[in-house]
């Protein structure tokens, strides 16, 4: 069935505009960011000699991957994998939104399909999950912004259609992958004016962090066997 000029329309010129206005308000956030130079160490090198910025910078970035480098994640397994669940099904209905304009017969391959319902599905669920905690949860429920609740409700709903959007079927109708494009659009366009950016500047911050500690001796961490060091 050949889609009519709406869903062309969301799926096509809609995205590719909120994508070049996404691209230009992150150009100019980066623009400012670098007009600030990053400060020096201050301090001679302490620490231990066998490491270096370089270390320290890598060690950083690659932190997001490692639960056993911070005690958050350490002691609480299970905040990390929600983490990782969340953020893969983001991945997912990202490239879903290009897979179905640009590549439709990848989703012929019902394989593919469940697939992507699967991550998306189980992103939903961390959504809904994390919905809850923020509101039942007094301390989250004191830390948290309108933005965080707009943003995250938005988001879990942006997965409960993007799951339904998956099989890229219009035989019954059209109204899914529309409101789908529809949402996808509006985030391409509020998400840099949102909390979701810190994911802009999370690389940068880990690496400056990285060189620091690095400089000064203590990235990459080194656990001793010891009983008060684990």
């Amino acid at each position: 069935m050949q889609e009519s000029a709406l869903l062309h329309f969301t799926a096509h010129r809609l995205q590719e505009i909120s994508l070049v206005f996404m691209a230009v308000v992150y150009s100019i956030r980066l623009y400012w960011l670098f007009r600030f130079k990053a400060g020096g160490d201050r301090q001679p090198r302490t620490g231990r000699l066998t490491t270096s910025p370089i270390k320290g910078a890598i060690y950083s970035l690659g932190n997001i991957a490692m639960p056993w480098a911070m005690e958050s994640t350490r002691t609480n397994i299970f905040f990390w994998a929600q983490f990782v669940i969340f953020h893969l099904g983001v991945t997912a209905a990202i490239t879903l939104s290009f897979v179905i304009p640009y590549a439709p017969g990848i989703l012929e391959n019902p394989v593919i399909v469940w697939l992507f319902q699967i991550f998306i599905g189980a992103a939903f669920l961390v959504g809904c999950y994390r919905m809850i905690r923020r509101i039942a949860v007094p301390v989250m429920r004191a830390i948290s912004t309108p933005d965080d609740y707009f943003s995250l409700g938005l988001l879990t709903v942006w997965f409960f259609f993007a799951g339904l959007a998956a099989p890229n079927d219009v035989s019954r109708g059209e109204g899914l992958l529309i409101t789908f494009f529809i949402l996808t659009a509006f985030f391409l366009v509020y998400v840099p004016f949102s909390k979701i950016s810190h994911y802009l500047y999370y690389p940068f911050m880990r690496y400056y962090l990285g060189r620091s500690l690095g400089y000064r001796g203590v990235y990459p961490i080194q656990r001793s066997a010891t009983p008060e060091n684990g």
